[in-house]
């Protein structure tokens, strides 16, 4: 079963280093398109910064092993500004991500060494400002059940490793238990248990989740 981790929502770090303010905006991304897109909107309200590099990398609409990796100096000398926000992404172990990091000149010259440590450091910052979340393939168990079992299902959802997704309450409880997909055999087997084969849980198809 495979997982991957991504950030929920955009985040923003920032750092100045002599007189330069560096700007590090993340994003969370499922495409190329999504990716440019980004992009754009970050040059679009920093019109006046020398520079907006970025590093992106995307699970390329597949499942598993993230399947492509972008990244650009923006006219930062060679190496000393994509790649090293590229490698701050890829050892946070991201995917589905971009990075745009804005620089300010402030009329000091960094010198390569620290234009590297300055984009690592502002893609750094930016990506410990972001919720980190794993994305897994889930299920969603539906099941409708009368109040006094009510205790004992949530009980037995968290030993077999559901969280609660939903509930709605009425003259019964239905409850929406979210799970990683393949392991709902032993909770449903647990539900008919539990209601003497009254109660019926539905199965979703698998989606991608935080989970």
């Amino acid at each position: 079963m495979s997982a991957y981790k991504t950030i929920e929502a955009p985040a923003k770090g920032e750092i100045e280093i002599k007189k330069s303010r560096f700007i590090a905006q993340l994003a969370p991304v499922d495409t190329e398109d999504a990716a440019l897109a980004f992009l754009e909107e970050v040059r679009a309200a920093n019109r006046m910064a020398r520079h907006n590099v970025y590093a992106y990398v995307l699970r390329d609409g597949g499942w598993g092993p993230a399947g492509r990796a972008r990244f650009s100096d923006d006219g930062e000398p060679q190496k000393t500004a994509g790649m090293p926000t590229l490698d701050v992404i890829q050892r946070a172990g991201l995917t589905d991500v971009i990075c745009v990091t804005t620089r300010y000149f402030g009329g000091i010259l960094l010198g390569t060494g620290g234009l590297v440590r300055a984009y690592t450091q502002a893609a750094q910052e930016a990506i410990a400002a972001a919720h980190v979340v794993t994305i897994s393939r889930c299920v969603d168990v539906t099941v409708t059940i009368d109040y006094p079992r009510y205790d004992q299902l949530v009980r037995i959802a968290a030993d077999c490793g559901a969280h609660v997704a939903d509930t709605v309450y009425t003259d019964r409880v239905t409850l929406t238990l979210r799970m990683l997909d393949g392991t709902q055999q032993p909770l449903l087997e647990k539900i008919s248990e539990l209601t003497r084969g009254a109660a019926e849980a539905s199965v979703s198809s698998p989606f991608d989740a935080a989970f």
